[in-house]
């Protein structure tokens, strides 16, 4: 689990699941019926093809954890979560609870009651993974 290990250069990921299956750790996303799609970048056994990855859908129970992983940090004094990074700075969206505190910081509202701005990487502080457990 090295990929995960806290340093002071965390590289932010884009959220999303992470589920363990047998003795691997792959990227999922939730499907229906307690169902949980496991994606790879190479052939597995039991994987078919997809546009360019490789995919295998399981039951929930077949899984011996399911995590969400999201990258978090602080811009502003205000909690936000990072969506992407690209050659502008970080795409972040609000996580605090306050409009107005948003719109002072110079977020724009996205969809009623949602946030984001581009920012300077360096503006965003206390930049840190979360894995939180889905149960």
């Amino acid at each position: 689990m090295a990929a995960f290990g806290m340093s002071e250069e965390i590289t932010p990921v884009a959220s999303g699941f992470v589920a363990r299956f047998g003795e691997l750790t792959l990227p999922a996303a939730l499907g229906p019926d307690d169902r949980v799609v496991l994606l790879s970048e190479e052939e597995l056994d039991g994987f078919e093809p997809a546009s360019g990855y490789w995919r295998r859908t399981v039951a929930r129970s077949e899984l011996e954890w399911l995590v969400l992983i999201r990258t978090v940090g602080t811009f502003g004094g205000e909690p936000c979560i990072v969506l992407d990074e690209d050659d502008d700075g970080l795409h972040i969206a609000y996580t605090g609870h306050s409009g107005m505190k948003a719109e002072a910081l110079g977020y724009w509202m996205v969809d009623h009651g949602a946030y984001e701005v581009v920012v300077p990487r360096e503006e965003v502080f206390s930049i840190r993974v979360e894995r939180i457990p889905v149960p």
